[in-house]
């Protein structure tokens, strides 16, 4: 386990941070890029859309698969082949927004890679962390996401500027070749569950339960070869599992919409460039850094001081961090300067990332033991609300241009952003209603 003073699980979660860091720097530098060279192309915004969007599909694919490979052949050699396969797709794919079918197959490639990475680093935090730090310690990893969106926003169009849009790609795949060594080089198997005093600690248990006859063998040093049952009726039909699947999708459609398509609003809607807004571009992802740690402080402090019960804890910071992001979307296309942007972007991205302490973390309330399986069935509807709304903004700023309309005109991009406040609005009515800190399921 390493030493006393730095623990080997204390590395193993910093790799974990790093890893989801690179990963939305790659998925950042690559909107970044082909914003660059499509518009240099002029290819039209559907076709922007398309091709933006082709990602999630490969990515909603592969995150069951992702969860079932990472337990049977484990989650630190999943992780390193995805990262591996992401890494070389990058190096030898040349961005040409004219090959649609070579940029269509990398991003299928690049999605169903990094689909396997999510599922596999949960299943490493849960073999190497004990239970009493496994929130910190899934609260830091995820924190990485905004993190590296956030400095992919600050480096990368530098990058585009002097060097082209096809250096990001050479760029991302270095990155990911070097954490690859370093996952490679410093990161082991958790320590092996049927040791005592591992099983003790709550190292390495599996993310499926098991059954009751079949637990009580384990524990007993009998290894049960039974097939653990899901009660998949029951978590299909449950109302407080669809605040979580619904709540998820929103979450995702709105950080995915301005993920893809903030560069083009800068680019098109507001006629600057990047490169020439400095380190403040990096801001929105930088808040949702933030308030992501300090919606899990605020919530930990609550629960742990008994100021509220664990179901108005979630109620209220997910409909606090909901409600105000819906108001800075929808005001943001009527802020026409670069900083008024920034701002609304900020607070909105900022505010979504502190209403994860809320429905991002029920699914360990309501139902510890199928904790995974209601993760995976949320973050499938998060994939799809990428796949839906990053096109679905391609078409509308297409048919904007139809109308007639001007892409710097605030009309154009009015359904962009009010479609995700809109949704914000409802997912937190729905989550209000629906919701429960209550444990559920046995």
């Amino acid at each position: 386990m390493g030493s006393s003073r730095f623990p080997k699980r204390y590395l193993i979660v910093f790799l974990t941070f790093i890893c989801t860091s690179v990963c939305y720097i790659e998925r950042v530098g690559f909107s970044i890029a082909y914003t660059a060279a499509a518009d240099a192309a002029e290819v039209n915004q559907s076709s922007k859309g398309v091709i933006l969007s082709t990602f999630y599909y490969g990515y909603a694919c592969s995150q069951v698969p992702g969860g079932w490979a990472a337990q049977k052949i484990g989650g630190r050699r999943v992780l390193l082949l995805s990262f591996l396969l992401w890494s070389l797709t990058c190096f030898f794919v040349p961005l040409d927004p004219n090959q649609t079918i070579v940029l269509v197959i990398a991003r299928l490639l690049v999605g169903v890679a990094q689909g396997f990475i999510f599922p596999s680093i949960h299943t490493v935090l849960a073999q190497w962390v004990p239970p009493h730090e496994r929130s910190r310690s899934v609260s830091f990893t995820t924190s990485g996401m905004y993190l590296g969106a956030s400095m992919g926003m600050l480096m990368l169009p530098s990058l585009v500027k002097y060097w082209g849009p096809q250096s990001v790609f050479f760029a991302e795949a270095a990155l990911g070749a070097m954490w690859t060594l370093l996952w490679f080089s410093y990161a082991v198997d958790p320590p092996r569950s049927e040791h005592p005093k591992a099983t003790a600690s709550g190292f390495g248990e599996s993310l499926l339960p098991l059954k009751g006859s079949s637990k009580l063998k384990f524990e007993s040093g009998v290894h049960s070869t039974r097939t653990p049952t899901i009660p998949w009726k029951r978590i299909v039909t449950s109302l407080p599992v669809w605040a979580i699947v619904v709540n998820n999708f929103t979450f995702h459609y709105a950080l995915y919409v301005l993920m893809n398509w903030l560069p083009t609003y800068f680019e098109l809607g507001l006629q600057i460039s990047l490169q020439e807004m400095g380190s403040s571009k990096m801001m929105p992802y930088l808040n949702m850094f933030i308030f992501s740690n300090i919606g899990g402080v605020i919530a930990d402090h609550f629960v742990t001081r008994k100021i509220l019960s664990i179901t108005k804890t979630r109620k209220l910071l997910n409909t606090v961090g909901f409600i105000v992001a819906s108001v800075a979307l929808m005001a943001l296309p009527y802020f026409r300067t670069p900083d008024g942007t920034l701002f609304c972007s900020s607070v909105a991205l900022g505010f979504l990332a502190l209403g994860r302490a809320g429905f991002a973390v029920n699914h360990m309330d309501i139902a510890p033991r199928y904790a995974g399986i209601i993760m995976g069935v949320s973050n499938t509807a998060g994939t799809l609300a990428g796949i839906v709304g990053v096109d679905l903004t391609g078409r509308l700023l297409e048919a904007a241009k139809n109308a007639q309309l001007d892409l710097t005109s605030p009309e154009s991009w009015t359904s962009v952003f009010s479609i995700p406040g809109l949704l914000c609005i409802f997912s937190s009515f729905v989550f209000l209603v629906l919701s429960t800190g209550e444990r559920i399921f046995d």
